[in-house]
């Protein structure tokens, strides 16, 4: 049906409220959740935007899908590598290794961000997102372009 409201975001806002909450508690400022297997990542506040950095070593800009949901930034970077050695002439294997790799990161923000005016940058294993605050969102996910 259209218009109707997904319930999971509803879901997904009360666990960030009650994670937002709990991280306050705790003396904590801009909030961040790990995820699954984690990136080190810093969040600085530059008074009209956030800045976050995150080390992404190994992935190449294909890899990497960054979205923002209201003040919820998630950056998931996923990649798989083969290696083949082989001295056999008949195709037996001598050495192959498969290496699969993935980092999922959340960073949720304590102000409301423009959602329009985000960018994102991935050169030499880092990536930079620069995301400008806002007073008030309209709670759809967007995707971002990584440069």
């Amino acid at each position: 049906m259209a218009g109707r409201k997904n319930p999971f975001e509803d879901l997904e806002e009360m666990i960030e409220r009650m994670s937002r909450q709990f991280e306050q508690s705790m003396g904590g400022g801009a909030m961040e959740q790990l995820s699954g297997s984690g990136a080190s990542v810093d969040v600085a506040d530059h008074g009209d935007e956030f800045v976050v950095t995150a080390d992404l070593p190994g992935y190449q800009k294909e890899d990497i899908d960054v979205t923002l949901r209201g003040d919820h930034l998630q950056i998931r970077a996923e990649t798989q590598q083969e290696t083949e050695d082989s001295d056999d002439e008949d195709g037996q294997y001598i050495r192959k290794e498969r290496r699969h790799r993935s980092v999922n990161r959340s960073v949720t923000f304590p102000e409301e961000v423009d959602e329009e005016n985000v960018s994102a940058q991935y050169r030499n294993g880092v990536l930079t997102v620069t995301l400008q605050k806002l007073t008030a969102g309209d709670g759809d996910s967007h995707s971002i372009d990584i440069e």
